[in-house]
């Protein structure tokens, strides 16, 4: 027998009784599936083979042939290896308490009982007798005994970086983790070359907010200070990412630490920035963080929310662009509209099909504010999309900038966890926590999140951990409510004090040297700051006009010829051969087949199909998502069909051969706010994609109200940023309750401001066609914005909505609709009725039932109310010299739908003729609960409309 078998059998030997049958049985658990046993284990059985045979009574099956009397290992060495092996894990899973990880030493323990040997009953001698691979299979050969690999570990583990992984489930993601952290490579020091760099960009960001600080005394600037490390911790993920061939880097942050950002990572020059300050008022006339006169300068928004784009070049060639998205106060809400600009920048839209789409041609970066991180619903929400196949963008890096308050809250009012990242255990996303006052331990944390990132395609988190070093603004004096805390802070040396006195220790750099490293900031500092008060010498504040875009739009032909729709139709409804279409839709979809016919009617679903086939026809990608939306909410749509005996799924949109364009749809999950903010920012980077977001049932869209606020309707008059989004949102009032009755069209409306967007309630399928063909043929046009639909739930079905193949190849988009029928005679007209959307067709109805003459009545429909189609109600009421009144008619409450909104405007092209309004009367729920009272209240409205 080899030496080495002979010596492993020794071994094996040394164990008995029970511990060699719990053995026997993880070695047959290891002959199964090698990884489900303990590392340890494995290790063990790999090297020492495998163990001897035991009876039922757990002793060993003996070899005769074996000497007797070899030397056993007793139960009481195999406690010990058991104990030093749960130690080593307990290292790995609870370092991270004892981590020097707080740079004010703020409530940190300083003994953890989980990560010392005597709560384990473990003595040096113990650790000493036994090999370090028993608790580190890969400790490296200059670590012999348990004791040297334990050390290490509780070195690595408990530093200025501390680690939290095993809460990822996935044995290779976690492995992967473990070994770049033991086996050093998170820790490779810089070189003298790199730490002089890094010194000299702290010196930087301090110096520039120290700048601010005394030549804009008290204005808002929401410093940095404290977090300085961020600023070199973005300068390497960027050089990461370039350097890996990354295109785009798209960076989503709240205010603070932003003008740092802005100026040395963005490059946004000095001059700019001051020239901002320069243009703002005393802080004490206008108080208010976030008003537009406190530090309105060029832009529309103040200055702490602007976004801002950098080319990277190298050669003269763009290696990659750099991008900050514009933020509003609502601090984490970027989040989705960034990992919206991500996929859009990582897809392939050319071919029909699904797009696409490479994760390494873009990244995001999203630093988050350690109180909003678990305190915003919006984080969660984004954080749910990281492995989602519609959303995911291939692994974000997540900074929490953690200066441990919250404006004035502490951190155990603001959170019911330990640390403000324990959000993200929840979703496996690996954490490191990071001390801001160790910069190289900084840089190291980025390093293992861009690798993790490259190697995994998932999201990775760093939570910054260090103070603020002024209040939540400059004009805030923090004492106030943190006094201790505040007066440790004043004494305490900031990281570039810290870090120079390590390097002048080191040898690296002598004081002058700093000193003129300091000197060239301030005189370059200095001299942009020369240069903006000489441009703005003499100037007078004014606020510039916002951008305001003409109601008017270009003449846009939206009409496609009947050939090329029924082309289209047969096609779609050409299936792959052996596909089997469920036979239920099958029936329902074949009827379709002669819709098109010259006595044919399309119905709502069939010309949304047919506008999407030839928008993509005139090769315009498409991107619809929202829940349920493949099938549709109302059974519908089915732009998604499933085999009904495999399970196989297919969208006739993607097998279109008059396709040249891609086609993206996906059910979002169970999501307003994020799926909205996603698809805004998509819409905004992409401006050749027609981009839809579809509501379930309308009045879920009050979910993403900040969505519609801060972004879809502000965006381009506060940043300039273009959109064409649609928004779908089923309305109409059919019974269903306060909740599935209202999409809320007030409140776009009341938004509804210097040509922000379109805002419709169609009421016919061919409208509906046009209306998307136009929003799509606007894309990247100047022109463009985005279109808010009210769309039907009971009306998809209602053959009234129905509309002639005429209509879609020889019409085109009508503002407003006449009822056919009436208003025959002008000079009998007396109430001219205007209304919007359902209650419309059911006027309709009960006009076939009536009786009596209506010569007196004429009903205009209103399709699209904002912008107010005033030229085309003007001159329907020019028509009529006999009109009495004018009659406002809606299904929702007086305070809500459209009355509002559209009472002004009606009276001001009235004239002297009496406006009122016929709907329901001012009420706090949205609609009625019960049924019938739903029924008679919708009969007393249409009755009194066409009551003479």
């Amino acid at each position: 027998m080899p030496a080495e078998d002979m010596e492993n059998r020794h071994r094996w030997e040394r164990v008995f009784g029970v511990n060699l049958g719990y053995i026997q049985d993880k070695y047959e658990q290891y002959l199964h599936d090698p990884g489900s046993v303990e590392p340890e284990l494995k290790t063990l059985f790999e090297r020492w083979g495998p163990p001897p045979m035991v009876d039922q009574d757990h002793q060993p099956v003996r070899d005769r042939k074996r000497e007797r009397g070899a030397p056993q290992i007793s139960a009481y060495q195999l406690e010990k290896a058991a104990a030093a092996m749960q130690l080593a894990q307990h290292i790995r899973t609870y370092g991270h308490l004892e981590a020097k990880i707080d740079p004010l030493h703020e409530g940190e323990t300083e003994h953890v009982s989980l990560l010392d040997p005597t709560a384990y009953g473990l003595t040096e001698e113990d650790l000493r007798a036994l090999p370090a691979a028993a608790v580190w299979p890969e400790a490296p050969d200059r670590m012999e005994t348990a004791w040297d690999a334990l050390h290490h570990l509780k070195q690595v583990y408990t530093e200025s970086l501390a680690y939290q992984f095993t809460h990822v489930h996935d044995p290779e993601e976690r492995k992967w983790l473990c070994r770049w952290v033991e086996t050093g490579r998170a820790h490779e020091p810089l070189s003298s070359k790199e730490k002089v760099a890094l010194l000299n960009r702290l010196i930087e960001v301090e110096m520039f907010e120290q700048f601010l600080h005394r030549r804009f005394v008290g204005q808002k600037r929401f410093s940095i200070e404290g977090l300085d490390a961020l600023v070199p911790m973005l300068d390497e993920l960027i050089s990461q990412g370039v350097h890996s061939g990354i295109e785009h880097i798209m960076i989503g942050m709240a205010h603070r630490g932003r003008l740092n950002v802005l100026a040395h990572v963005l490059g946004k020059p000095y001059e700019l920035i001051f020239s901002e300050f320069h243009h703002s008022p005393n802080k004490d006339l206008v108080p208010s963080e976030g008003s537009v006169g406190i530090n309105y300068g060029w832009t529309g928004d103040v200055k702490y929310h602007l976004g801002g784009k950098r080319a990277i070049q190298a050669d003269n060639v763009v290696r990659a662009r750099l991008t900050l998205a514009n933020n509003p106060s609502h601090l984490e809400f970027v989040n989705p509209v960034v990992e919206g600009f991500t996929r859009a920048a990582q897809e392939e839209r050319t071919k029909r099909g699904y797009p696409e789409q490479d994760v390494n041609k873009a990244f995001a970066i999203l630093i988050h504010g350690d109180a909003a991180f678990p305190g915003e619903g919006i984080v969660a929400e984004t954080l749910n999309l990281s492995q989602l196949r519609g959303y995911h963008t291939g692994g974000t890096i997540h900074i929490i900038a953690n200066n441990r308050l919250g404006f004035t809250t502490e951190e155990r009012d603001a959170r019911s966890t330990k640390y403000a990242s324990d959000l993200a255990k929840g979703f496996e996303i690996p954490i490191v926590h990071v001390n801001a006052d160790d910069p190289e331990a900084c840089l190291a944390a980025v390093r293992l999140a861009y690798a993790y990132r490259q190697r995994f395609h998932k999201d990775f988190l760093i939570d910054l951990i260090g103070y603020r070093r002024f209040g939540h603004n400059e004009a805030d004096d923090p004492a106030v409510t943190q006094p201790k805390l505040y007066a440790k802070i004043k004494h305490h040396p900031s990281v570039r004090v810290q870090y120079a006195q390590a390097l002048i220790k080191a040898g690296l750099v002598t004081e002058e040297h700093i000193e003129e490293m300091e000197n060239k900031v301030v005189e370059k500092l200095e001299a942009a700051y020369q240069r903006a008060m000489q441009k703005n010498k003499g100037d007078t504040f004014h606020l510039d006009p916002p951008e305001v875009l003409s109601g008017s739009l270009p003449d846009i032909n939206t009409s496609v010829p009947l050939d090329t729709l029924r082309t289209i139709n047969r096609n779609l409804l050409d299936w792959p051969e052996g596909f089997t279409v469920y036979p239920k839709l099958r029936r329902i979809l074949e009827r379709r087949a002669n819709a098109l016919a010259d006595d044919g009617k399309v119905d709502w679903a069939l010309a949304e199909i047919l506008a999407f086939a030839t928008i993509l026809h005139d090769g315009i990608p498409i991107r619809l998502t929202g829940q349920d939306t493949e099938r549709g909410t109302f059974a519908h749509r089915h732009l998604v069909l499933h085999d009904s005996k495999t399970g196989e799924s297919l969208s006739p949109l993607h097998v279109l051969p008059e396709a040249r364009a891609s086609f993206a749809i996906h059910n979002s999950p169970l999501t307003e706010t994020a799926v909205l903010g996603f698809e805004y920012g998509y819409s905004v980077f992409t401006t050749d994609t027609l981009v839809l977001w579809e509501a379930q049932y309308g009045d879920f869209a009050n979910v993403a109200q900040v969505i519609f606020d801060q972004f879809i309707s502000a965006g381009r008059a506060k940043w300039g940023e273009r959109s064409n989004l649609v928004v779908l949102l089923p309305h109409g009032y059919e019974g269903q309750g306060p909740e599935h009755s209202s999409a809320r069209l007030e409140r776009f409306l009341q938004l509804a401001a210097e040509n922000n967007w379109f805002v419709a309630n169609v009421t016919k399928a061919a409208q509906y066609f046009h209306l998307l063909r136009r929003q799509a043929l606007l894309s990247g046009r100047e022109e463009e914005r985005p279109l808010v639909i009210m769309t039907p739930k009971s009306l998809i079905r209602n053959p009234r909505v129905a509309s002639f193949p005429q209509a879609l190849s020889e019409g085109r988009f009508h503002r407003v609709l006449e009822q056919t029928g009436l208003g025959q005679y002008p000079e009998r007209v007396e109430r001219l009725i205007l209304c919007s959307g359902k209650i419309a067709v059911e006027l309709e109805e009960k006009l076939e039932k009536a009786e009596d003459n209506m010569d007196w009545l004429h009903i205009v429909r209103v399709e699209e109310l904002y912008p107010f189609p005033k030229q085309d109600i003007q001159q329907i009421i020019q028509r009529y010299e006999g009109l009495q009144e004018i009659v406002w008619v809606q299904e929702e409450p007086r305070n809500m739908g459209a009355w509002r909104y559209m009472e002004p405007y009606l009276r001001d092209v009235a004239g002297e003729i009496p406006v009122r309004y016929i709907g329901r009367p001012d009420r706090s729920s949205p609609a009625e609960g019960l049924h019938e009272a739903h029924k008679k209240e919708q009969e007393r409205i249409v009755q009194e409309a066409l009551r003479r």
